[in-house]
């Protein structure tokens, strides 16, 4: 067996003859921008009273945000119908979507940094709904590594049949592990490596609760492992094709991350829109 990227790689990845045309691989397209959202009007905003004071603390965490600070979380599940659906229209859908075990999910909304998170029972009966400000919600950066080995298990007595890479990575992690010295990047889409090295790789990893989907030039998914601050980050262009995978060892890559300036950006959004309804 071969990896998905043998055919992006090494001898016989292109045309052997001095005349062939090189075919490259199309890149991701169409990057997600920010649109102002249809906003209901209303005479009277007496009615959406709360969902404007929750709206109004999510501004103030904004307006407050500094590197390095906890989320703060504005609870949305005493609101009515009515008030949550308001929310709903405000917030939107933006780029980043995450998924933390079975019992929670968070969606990124169409202001970078502003989350919705929401918790449910075993039953899926809702538990928590609430707006989280920060660069990633706090419980699911938690939830990624809680209960995670604290070093990579070495591949003592593994047959070496069919391997070219997995080895020698999984010391190299290892190392950056023991070292305290991430953020460390490994592009296997440069490295020469078989199934059986992803495999192997997979195996002595494991896999971890949360996955998260990045939605802006094409689809960057990741994923974490069972070892802590190791993460699968895997590039796909419009067409659902694998362009690059790679290994982090970070907190959580920074792909995932709304940075400060896209905090003070939805700040700015966020006034606008509450603007409307003064």
């Amino acid at each position: 067996m071969t990896s998905p990227l043998s055919a992006l790689l090494g001898p016989g990845s292109q045309p052997a003859e001095e005349d062939a045309v090189l075919e490259y691989m199309e890149m991701p397209n169409g990057m997600m921008s920010y649109h102002m959202p249809a906003l209901p009007e209303l005479e009277d905003t007496g009615a959406i009273a709360p969902a404007l004071a929750c709206l109004d603390a999510v501004l103030a965490a904004l307006q407050s945000f500094t590197p390095g600070k906890d989320t703060v979380g504005v609870a949305l599940t005493d609101l009515d119908a009515a008030n949550r659906a308001f929310i709903d229209e405000v917030l939107g859908e933006g780029e980043v979507s995450i998924i933390g075990g079975e019992r929670m999910q968070a969606q990124e909304s169409v202001l970078a940094g502003v989350w919705r998170v929401r918790e449910t029972t075993a039953d899926g009966a809702l538990l928590s709904d609430r707006i989280e400000i920060g660069c990633l919600p706090r419980r699911l950066a938690e939830l990624a590594f809680a209960g995670a080995a604290p070093a990579v298990r070495p591949p003592d007595g593994v047959s070496a049949e069919g391997l070219l890479a997995a080895p020698s990575l999984l010391a190299e992690i290892h190392n950056v592990l023991v070292t305290g010295t991430p953020p460390h990047a490994i592009n296997l889409s440069l490295l020469p490596h078989t199934e059986e090295d992803l495999l192997l790789l997979d195996s002595h990893l494991g896999r971890g609760p949360v996955h998260i989907l990045s939605r802006g030039y094409g689809n960057c998914r990741i994923s974490s492992t069972a070892t802590r601050h190791v993460w699968w980050v895997r590039y796909y262009n419009s067409q659902d094709t694998l362009i690059l995978n790679s290994l982090e060892v970070a907190e959580v890559p920074d792909v995932a991350l709304a940075s400060p300036e896209d905090l003070e950006d939805s700040a700015q959004r966020l006034a606008e829109i509450l603007g409307v309804y003064r």
